[in-house]
C-alpha cells in the first residue's frame, strides 16, 4: 500500500501511551532534561537547561519544531509524549517518561525517521525503549506502509547506539560532520535502519521482550 502519514496519537501499548507532545509538557520534561545523568553517555547535542524557561526554549527548538507539520516530502514531525499507561512499576498513570518523534516522512520513497528520543534515567533498562520503539515501528510498517525506518544517534552516544542495535536494527554506517551541536562542535551520526521485510523478525523479538515485567 502507498505510505501514509503517521498518527499524532494517542498510540497505546501494554505499558505505555504515546500522546502528542505540547508546550504543556515542558514542566514535566524539565527534570529529565536537567538531569546530569542524561548527558553522561554522550548525549551532547545541547547543554542541560538550568531553568524552566531554558527548558521551554530547548523543547520548542529541539522537539516541537515542525510539530504537526508533516508534508510527506521530509519536513515536519509528530513528536510524542511517552507516558505510563497505568499505575505500576513505571509510575502513576500519566507519568511523563520522555519523548520521541516520527519525522522526515517521505511518502514517495516510503521512508521515515524515528528519532529525537529521550527518556529519564529512572526508566533506562526497563521495558520503555522496547515498547516505545515497538509501538512506532509497528505503526509505521503495519498501519502506514513504510518500507524503511531510520534510527540514528550521535556516535558518542554509546548507550543509545547499543539500545538501537539491541532492537535488531541494521547499522548502515557513519555520516561524518553531520550536525552542529549547540557548543559549535559537529557530531558524527551513526545510522541504523529497519526495513519492512525485516520487521516480522524484529517484531517477534520485541514481543518476547515485552512479555517480561515492566521494571
Amino acid at each position: 500500500m502507498p505510505a501514509t502519514f503517521p498518527s499524532a496519537g494517542p498510540i497505546e501499548g501494554k505499558w505505555l501511551r504515546l500522546d502528542p507532545l505540547t508546550e504543556a509538557d515542558v514542566e514535566a520534561l524539565f527534570p529529565i532534561l536537567a538531569d546530569p545523568e542524561v548527558y553522561s553517555h554522550g548525549y551532547v547535542m545541547h547543554r542541560a537547561p538550568e531553568t524552566l524557561a531554558e527548558a521551554g526554549d530547548l523543547v520548542r527548538r529541539r522537539f516541537l519544531n515542525g510539530q504537526g507539520e508533516l508534508d510527506g516530502r521530509g519536513s515536519g514531525r509528530n513528536a510524542y509524549a511517552i507516558r505510563a499507561k497505568d499505575d505500576g512499576l513505571l509510575g502513576e498513570a500519566g507519568t511523563l517518561i520522555g519523548t520521541t518523534s516520527l519525522m522526515q516522512a517521505d511518502l514517495w520513497n516510503e521512508s521515515i525517521h524515528l528519532g529525537s528520543t529521550l527518556y529519564g534515567p529512572r526508566w533506562w533498562g526497563t521495558v520503555v525503549n522496547a515498547e516505545a520503539k515497538f509501538l512506532l515501528l509497528n505503526h509505521c510498517f503495519e498501519d502506514c506502509g513504510y518500507g524503511r525506518v531510520k534510527i540514528q544517534t550521535d556516535v558518542l552516544n554509546v548507550r543509545s547506539a547499543a539500545a538501537i542495535a539491541k532492537l535488531g536494527a541494521v547499522r548502515e554506517g557513519v555520516i561524518r560532520r553531520d550536525q552542529k551541536r549547540d557548543d559549535g562542535t559537529f557530531r558524527d551520526t551513526v545510522v541504523f535502519s529497519v526495513l519492512s521485510d525485516e520487521w516480522p523478525r524484529i517484531r517477534q523479538s520485541l514481543t518476547a521482550r515485552l512479555s517480561a515485567p515492566a521494571g
